[in-house]
């Protein structure tokens, strides 16, 4: 696959991206664990997948990757129900259309709801990426200034709670992630982050403060993670974006396309 050309999305490369999503839900909450102990943050593999908890409320806590390697049990869905319930958390799940249709029988069954709709976009990380001029990686005593940055850009306030800048700060942990910052005429704007798992590389993170937004700086931040994936011999990048978003647009505009589209589905 280069850029531009049509992507075949089967079973086989479906597992391996939703493995990747799978493996960075596990390393945030190891950051978690080392910045909390007391958080009760933890992952519980499940049903081919895995269930991750970073506290009730949290955007981070959800399940990924079920269904993925076969049929699903009723006895599989009672521990994930068990596992968010006893910890006083609704149950949300990231749910790929390739996943074994006994999954989605048995979230139908149980009542589990439809409350959005994130599309994965996926290209291939083949070409020339010149160093973006915005674009830098952040520095080691930068852990404060990313997290907020992110963290003001997703939440478009900035008067922030230590809750919802330790969600940045849980990211800037994660083992092997890179962080970058991306400014324009000297004024911070915006900032993102990248794993590598294999040879996938994962995009994610993305966040533009307000009044930096139309300036281009999220695809700066866009081509600069495919430059660097590129250089560690990384075979197809991909990212999760709401569907029809501004972030969707940015990510076609660098020559990605839609794999498939993932309900979240709530009980």
């Amino acid at each position: 696959m280069t850029p531009g050309m049509a992507l075949h999305m089967g079973l086989a490369l479906a597992r391996r991206l939703e493995a990747a999503e799978a493996i960075n839900g596990a390393a945030c909450v190891e950051a978690l664990r080392k910045l909390d102990p007391a958080a009760g943050a933890t992952v519980l593999e499940v049903a081919g997948g895995c269930a991750i908890f970073a506290g009730a409320g949290s955007p981070l806590t959800h399940a990924v990757a079920l269904g993925m390697r076969g049929p699903v049990t009723p006895a599989e869905l009672d521990r994930l129900q068990d596992f968010y319930w006893s910890r006083g958390s609704e149950v949300s799940v990231e749910l790929c259309p390739m996943a074994d249709a006994s999954l989605i029988q048995l979230l139908a069954a149980r009542g589990f709801r439809v409350t959005e709709f994130n599309n994965v976009m996926v290209r291939s990380v083949a070409g020339d990426f010149a160093p973006a001029e915005t674009v830098r990686p952040a520095a080691l005593h930068e852990e404060d200034l990313w997290s907020r940055t992110v963290s003001r850009g997703f939440l478009e306030k900035d008067d922030l709670t230590l809750d919802e800048i330790d969600v940045g700060r849980s990211i800037w942990h994660m083992p092997g992630v890179r962080c970058y910052l991306a400014s324009r005429d000297g004024n911070l704007g915006g900032g993102a982050a990248l794993a590598v798992n294999g040879d996938i590389a994962t995009l994610f993170a993305d966040s533009t403060l307000t009044s930096s937004r139309g300036l281009g700086l999220q695809s700066a931040l866009i081509r600069d993670r495919l430059r660097v994936a590129a250089s560690l011999g990384c075979q197809f990048a991909m990212a999760a974006t709401l569907a029809g978003s501004i972030s969707q647009r940015n990510y076609e505009r660098n020559g990605f396309q839609v794999a498939y589209t993932k309900p979240t589905l709530t009980a």
